[in-house]
């Protein structure tokens, strides 16, 4: 996969995972240029 490809997926996987979301971050972790893992922390707001 070359790197259009690669950011395409990990552009997709974000969106998909701010579809889900209402309050929180979404950490992005890259290593040697390369995003190697997503982690998702979602808050739940209590009124």
């Amino acid at each position: 996969m070359g790197v259009r490809g690669h950011f395409d997926e990990v552009a997709e996987k974000i969106q998909a995972m701010l579809a889900d979301m209402k309050y929180g971050s979404i950490t992005i972790v890259v290593q040697d240029g390369k995003v190697i893992q997503l982690e998702k922390s979602e808050k739940v707001r209590l009124k």
